[in-house]
């Protein structure tokens, strides 16, 4: 009875060995659920347009300092890479000969003036004799002759004065407009003549110019862009600085050029940016400004007002040699994908100009598991991918410093 107890207890164990074997075989052959994936609507948010170019800072201003006298150079009275303002002294050079030579004219003048007052008495003479039988009209010729002549050599006298003036004052350099002045290419002693090139530039500081060049094509699409809505009120300038800082002014376009560079195929415009003082110098007590001039810049030409536009994150655009495409969740929630084309974008948000509808189920999350023609399981997208949606909206699409251009690459 024993040994029956025994074989019957065997013959179960072993009956669950093979039911439990062929349940974990079962399991292991049924087939895996449809991915999850997280998924957003397409929907119309505000994006700021913008267009990205490479420019210079120029100043408005450039003055190159020449001397317009040939004489030594006694003293330089301003410090190098200062602002200075106009009218200010900027190199004194000698005076002696210059005042010399005005002292010289002046005489001249006075003994001509001596001269022309005695023929006009000889002249007065000549007059009063012609009543009687003693006087000639030749007398009177030869008088009114000679007293004009003099008159003459008066007026070309006092030129002589006023040009030994002008040489005398261009011994003192001043400052023909306000602004930063650079290194001095001549020091006290040395002799300086108009030939003498440059002594010093001055260029100004409040406001700049930043130029940048456009293609032809590109200039066309931004006149197609803003004409009807304000020309140039229509857009502002923003401009990245060399250090990928975002400077905080913000310029207006004012000019665009009239002549196409026919070497590039583009089109210069220029616009006007303000470069306020941000402290003094200890060293020269200037203002130290944020622009300068030839700095190379990158320029932002954003629009005044946001425009609404499909808008999907930017995480769910996808790219292959045949551009960009999304994944929606189509009928009997299957992966769908749908070839799209990107307007201006930002580094967030993708504004979609075709290949979308307004309320298409975009998939965000999961791409890696998905599809074409696949189930899936679709959810709402993650918190995270919401609210970067949320705050690019409410920043008007400019919440990351400015929009890409259109297929820029994620």
């Amino acid at each position: 009875m024993t040994g029956t107890l025994r074989r019957t207890a065997v013959f179960l164990a072993s009956t669950g060995l093979v039911l439990a074997g062929v349940a974990a075989a079962d399991a292991q052959m049924a087939p895996p659920g449809p991915p999850a994936v997280g998924v957003i609507e397409a929907v119309k948010r505000p994006v700021t347009e913008s267009n990205e170019f490479l420019g210079r800072i120029e100043a408005p201003n450039r003055v190159n300092v020449v001397a317009r006298v040939t004489a030594f150079l006694e003293k330089r009275n301003f410090v190098e890479g200062a602002e200075v303002k106009t009218g200010d002294l900027l190199y004194q050079l000698e005076r002696g000969p210059f005042e010399a030579d005005l002292a010289s004219k002046k005489a001249q003048v006075a003994q001509l003036q001596a001269t022309l007052v005695n023929a006009k008495l000889t002249l007065d003479r000549a007059k009063a004799l012609l009543a009687g039988p003693a006087g000639q009209q030749s007398n009177v010729d030869s008088a009114t002759a000679n007293q004009e002549s003099l008159e003459a050599q008066v007026q070309a006298a006092k030129a002589q004065v006023d040009l030994s003036q002008i040489n005398l004052d261009y011994t003192e350099i001043h400052s023909p407009i306000d602004g930063k002045i650079g290194r001095t290419a001549v020091t006290e002693g040395n002799v300086v003549t108009p030939s003498s090139g440059t002594l010093t530039t001055i260029v100004s500081q409040d406001p700049m110019y930043v130029t940048f060049p456009v293609s032809v094509r590109e200039a066309l699409a931004l006149r197609a862009r803003y004409a009807a809505h304000g020309g140039f009120k229509a857009v502002v300038i923003r401009v990245q600085l060399p250090d990928g800082r975002l400077y905080d002014q913000v310029g207006e376009l004012n000019f665009v050029n009239n002549t196409i560079a026919q070497n590039t195929d583009t089109i210069s415009l220029r616009g006007t940016i303000p470069n306020p003082s941000m402290y003094r110098s200890p060293a020269t007590g200037s203002a130290v400004r944020e622009l300068t001039d030839n700095e190379f810049v990158t320029v932002l030409l954003e629009g005044v007002k946001p425009v609404e536009v499909l808008a999907i994150p930017r995480s769910a655009v996808l790219s292959d040699q045949a551009g960009e495409y999304v994944y929606v969740v189509g009928a009997d929630n299957k992966a769908e994908q749908k070839r799209i084309k990107l307007g201006q974008s930002t580094s967030t948000i993708a504004a979609v100009t075709t290949g979308l509808s307004l309320g298409d189920k975009v998939i965000v999350e999961g791409l890696q598991k998905v599809r074409a023609g696949q189930a899936v399981a679709p959810g709402p997208a993650s918190a995270l991918i919401q609210s970067s949606m949320k705050a690019s909206a409410e920043a008007g699409g400019a919440a990351d410093g400015g929009s890409k251009p259109a297929g820029t690459n994620p």
